[in-house]
């Protein structure tokens, strides 16, 4: 800005305070509960209950977290992204909504929440060796915080620095479904973008998984 440009890799001052907003709606609608619903059970041993029964773990704490998210959203999105248009159309003086880049920012927050979801429920999984969480858990959401882009957008960074970090999974938790909306990722880079999200759902799923197996083994050889 002090060079007297109007833009900062490739932001403007409209492009910032949206992104701002952006990210804090991204945040909450990305945040779970996984991490402390798997390792209370973990502590109190109540996760026994969930293994004797026919359920798939992962599945009945997320569709549990969903109903609540889903009237949780309707609430406080809607009315958000409506203020974030209203902003656009005062700041630049015409409609600049447009119904593909918000229904792909849907697809990909919606992407962005399982892979929180599985991130945090592997997180959890620590349960089984940690026996308290909370200094952890402050440290894991300042990783993420930081390498999501939620403080920083990653653009700001230097161009080997950034390229690091769009490979990581945190960048597909709230940086890629914003910039999808600003359509700062198009063509190629947005397939990629995408891609890069369902590849790290992918990855933290089969961990999950595996890491669910080999802790069903071990309870059941310690419990008899």
């Amino acid at each position: 800005m002090s060079s007297g440009e109007s833009t900062f890799s490739g932001f403007t001052m409209i492009d910032m305070t949206v992104y701002l907003f952006l990210t804090n709606i991204s945040m909450f609608l990305t945040s779970t509960d996984s991490t402390y619903a798997i390792a209370e059970e973990i502590k109190d041993g109540s996760i026994i209950m969930r293994m004797i029964k026919p359920v798939n773990v992962d599945l009945s704490i997320l569709f549990f977290e969903l109903g609540n998210k889903v009237i949780i959203t309707s609430c406080v999105f809607l009315p958000v992204m409506f203020g974030i248009e209203i902003y656009k159309y005062v700041t630049l003086g015409y409609v600049a909504f447009k119904i593909i880049p918000f229904l792909l920012f849907i697809f990909s927050i919606s992407i962005s929440y399982l892979l929180a979801f599985y991130i945090n429920l592997l997180f959890g999984y620590l349960a089984f060796f940690l026996m308290n969480l909370w200094g952890f858990s402050i440290l894991k959401e300042s990783i993420i915080k930081f390498f999501s882009g939620a403080i920083i957008p990653l653009a700001f960074f230097p161009d080997i620095v950034r390229t690091i970090f769009e490979q990581l999974p945190f960048a597909s938790l709230t940086y890629t479904p914003v910039m999808i909306y600003m359509e700062k990722y198009t063509g190629s880079d947005l397939l990629l973008a995408l891609g890069k999200q369902l590849l790290w759902l992918a990855a933290f799923y089969g961990i999950c998984k595996m890491v669910w197996k080999w802790a069903e083994k071990r309870l059941a050889v310690q419990g008899g």
